[in-house]
């Protein structure tokens, strides 16, 4: 956590500047103008404001106090990173900030926004909220940070390296071809798109302005006929253009963008996705008469139903994931006694380290997917803890040791968690956890229509632990990017409604848990392929090939079914990874995945 004095400093600057500018408050939101989860260090101005690093989250400054707001699996990493005496914490979706607005604001605030960093949702739930209390939002550029981050970092300039059609599947032209076909009948003449991915996704490239996020930050319109304007950094690109698959696509500076769009407008009937489009776009196009047709980008949906290429090739890696995790869970299992003998505790962080050397050793890794949480006792009650030299804690025998990691491969993406026991686990530990294990098996297991919402199973994960008064306070899975981003819109499970049904082709992870703060975390997670089962059905198929530490599951609560399906995944996994892990490993994977049924 900065210093009180530094956040302090920090927090009057922007004050100072609100009273130039004739504010009196302004939202920092935590994303950038392509909605990003992970902004690159220069968009980060939640971070630099508020010391908060977690990855969903905004801020209100006002003259004389300021709020944050963070969803439920921050609400224990907020308070360690936060500055309490200059901030109050609020939930993000419990308490929102348009509801705090609508109670809290005066009829005279002035409330700073910059259009270009908000969707246009958001922005209208806040518009409408200051407006019913006579305040006013007012559009903002970024110059407030522009002016008060001292020593700001640049503006990424991550190079961009073509995905080849043998492993995307389709060529760039294929996939431009089939979402014109979608705008023609949606009777739009031209798609505004702003998320990285999907651009990725359709242009058969992956880029690096994020580290383990393979995208290059870039908007792109695509007309009805299949032409397509991309607007990226041309410094990205190199100096062998003939590298890429850009025949009919013109290429332009990311400044262009609202220019080109107002330039446009008037003659335009523009397809646009108002949950991650920035206001700025929306203003941009209806300012300048063009008409807007409100829809789901037809990339989003497009880029979620995997090709038969790339459902093999999140086969294959994760053939090579389960090994290296595997390799490593046997290595922690060793490492503990080794270290506990000689008086030095292994550590998160070394784990952490070691995981990665696992991972970087297997055929096609080329990053991880996202930071590991390598998580000891009360440090895995945060749901995404990092570990950090202030805080890496020591792997013991008396709490359980959560790892949640994945990595990026040339031919797909993997994401998956293990909760390790070393020690004799305590009655509530077991019964938690033989909750979680059982809601676990209860949706990996489950048979349901095409187009099934992901909130209509989302409780078939969570009722065991519902039935002991328990829950936990993020979503239950979500969809994953092929070498895209780990977690991939629309498809999640979760208690909020999702709208988009679940169909053959998609990936998805299932991630059950229970976290007590101070205390202990635990969460089992696999990534999954959405397959056909039967006329009409489907069921999930894992992916994820990797023991699950039984050690604290009171087996007597387990049905007949459950410990069957345990057994035929064990054995599975078994069948998968005996030739593929190390010699030493071999030994922990055979009792492992030993049967359990008679």
């Amino acid at each position: 956590m900065a210093s009180t004095s530094e956040a302090g400093m920090r927090v009057e600057r922007l004050r100072a500047w609100m009273r130039r500018e004739g504010l009196h408050g302004m939202i920092v939101p935590r994303t950038d103008a392509h909605q990003s989860e992970d902004t690159a260090e220069y968009d980060n101005c939640l971070k630099y404001i508020t010391g908060f690093t977690g990855s969903a989250g905004m801020a209100l400054i006002l003259e004389d106090s300021a709020l944050i707001f963070v969803d439920g699996r921050y609400q224990v990493q907020v308070v360690d990173e936060v500055d309490l005496d200059l901030f109050e914490i609020r939930h993000l979706h419990e308490e929102p900030l348009p509801e705090w607005l609508r109670e809290n604001a005066r009829h005279d605030w002035r409330i700073g926004l910059n259009p270009m960093l908000v969707n246009v949702a958001l922005f209208d739930r806040l518009d409408a909220a200051v407006a019913e209390r006579g305040a006013v939002l007012i559009e903002q550029d970024q110059h407030a940070f522009d002016e008060i981050w001292i020593g700001r970092p640049e503006r990424p300039v991550g190079p961009v390296r073509s995905m080849n059609v043998a492993i995307a599947g389709k060529s760039s032209i294929d996939k431009r071809k089939l979402v014109a076909a979608d705008l023609q009948k949606a009777g739009a003449t031209v798609l505004v798109e702003t998320l990285p991915d999907n651009i990725a996704w359709l242009l058969n490239v992956r880029g690096s302005d994020v580290a383990m996020n393979p995208v290059p930050h870039s908007f792109l319109t695509l007309d009805a006929d299949g032409r397509a304007n991309w607007f990226v950094d041309r410094r990205k690109l190199g100096n062998r253009l003939s590298d890429f698959e850009l025949d009919d696509t013109a290429i332009s500076d990311p400044e262009l963008f609202l220019g080109h769009l107002a330039a446009r407008a008037p003659s335009a009937r523009a397809l646009v996705d108002l949950d991650f489009a920035p206001k700025s776009v929306h203003a941009t196009i209806a300012g300048n008469g063009g008409a807007i047709i409100a829809a789901t980008s037809p990339l989003t949906i497009a880029k979620a139903r995997k090709n038969a290429t790339e459902l093999q090739g999140f086969r294959e890696c994760h053939l090579e994931d389960g090994a290296a995790l595997t390799n490593f869970l046997a290595w922690v299992s060793r490492e503990l006694d080794t270290r506990e003998k000689s008086g030095v505790p292994l550590t998160e962080m070394e784990a952490q380290e070691r995981l990665l050397e696992f991972r970087a050793a297997r055929r096609g890794f080329l990053e991880e997917s996202f930071m590991t949480i390598s998580a000891a006792g009360s440090n895995a009650a945060m749901c995404h803890y990092h570990s950090r030299p202030e805080t890496n804690a020591a792997i013991t025998r008396a709490a359980p040791y959560l790892v949640d990691s994945g990595g990026q491969y040339e031919n797909g993406t993997t994401d998956v968690t293990r909760t390790l026991m070393f020690g004799v686990p305590t009655p509530r530990m077991k019964s938690a956890y033989t909750a979680v294990l059982k809601g676990f098996i209860a949706l990996m297991s489950a048979k349901f229509p095409v187009g099934t919402f992901g909130h209509q199973l989302d409780a078939l994960a969570r009722l065991p632990l519902w039935e002991i008064e328990l829950d936990y306070d993020h979503g239950t899975g979500h969809g994953v990017g092929h070498n895209l981003l780990i977690h991939e819109y629309p498809h999640r499970f979760a208690k909020k409604p999702n709208l988009y049904g679940l169909e053959p082709g998609n990936i998805m992870t299932i991630e059950p848990g229970y976290y007590e703060a101070g205390a202990f975390g635990m969460r089992v997670e696999n990534q999954v392929e959405v397959v056909e089962a039967g006329s009409g059905f489907c069921r999930f198929e894992t992916l994820t090939l990797a023991p699950i530490d039984l050690t604290m599951v009171n087996m007597a609560d387990l049905t007949k079914r459950e410990r069957s399906w345990i057994d035929d995944y064990h054995a599975t996994v078994f069948d998968k990874l005996a030739g593929l892990v190390a010699d030493q490993t071999m030994p922990m994977l055979t009792e492992w995945t030993r049967r359990r049924e008679p």
